[in-house]
């Protein structure tokens, strides 16, 4: 029997003008032949199990999602495994507390020093800014939408990513779980 994998999937850019409703893209997820699948709130989540690898996997995914709903951003994926890594390798475990103002925003690739010590350089009353391997961690205690690093994150690191709050981070690990059975 094929060996199966679990993938959460992050869809850049949804939200405003964008939408990937989670019912039709469940549906479509799973007439595709993709097993196990949930998605999670209106932007861009999803977790699925396959036999296929990660880039035939993106490629399909992508089809699916540019043909059913017009959506022509970077689709991420990420192992189960991969993801267990991310929380583990939290650097920030004292925001917690308010899992609201720690994200982890994943990495197409690493990015050059020069750039992270860029997004460093903006971190101010308390925040905190660290890598681990593709994964960025941003804590930003006095909310994500008013912290200068977080708004100039994107353009600063120099490569393509996408993050979520630890609360998404977590209902996602969940769902992940869910997609072994």
């Amino acid at each position: 029997m094929p060996r199966r994998t679990v993938f959460i999937v992050l869809f850049r850019g949804v939200g405003g003008k964008t939408q990937l409703p989670t019912a039709p893209l469940r549906t479509a997820l799973t007439e595709a032949g993709f097993e196990n699948v949930a998605t999670y709130i209106n932007s861009g989540n999803a977790v699925l199990r396959t036999t296929l690898g990660r880039e035939e996997t993106r490629r399909r995914v992508g089809e699916i999602v540019a043909k059913a709903f017009g959506f022509d951003k970077a689709v991420h994926l990420v192992t189960g495994q991969e993801w267990d890594e991310l929380i583990a390798n939290n650097p920030f475990p004292h925001a917690l507390a308010i899992p609201k103002y720690l994200h982890a925003a994943w990495l197409e690739t690493e990015p050059a020093a020069e750039a992270v010590e860029r997004v460093r350089s903006l971190a101010t009353g308390g925040e905190g800014f660290e890598i681990r391997g593709r994964v960025a961690y941003l804590h930003t205690p006095h909310g994500f939408g008013t912290s200068k690093m977080a708004a100039r994150f994107d353009r600063a690191i120099g490569v393509e990513n996408t993050a979520r709050n630890w609360n998404t981070v977590l209902k996602l690990s969940e769902l992940a779980e869910k997609a072994l059975a």
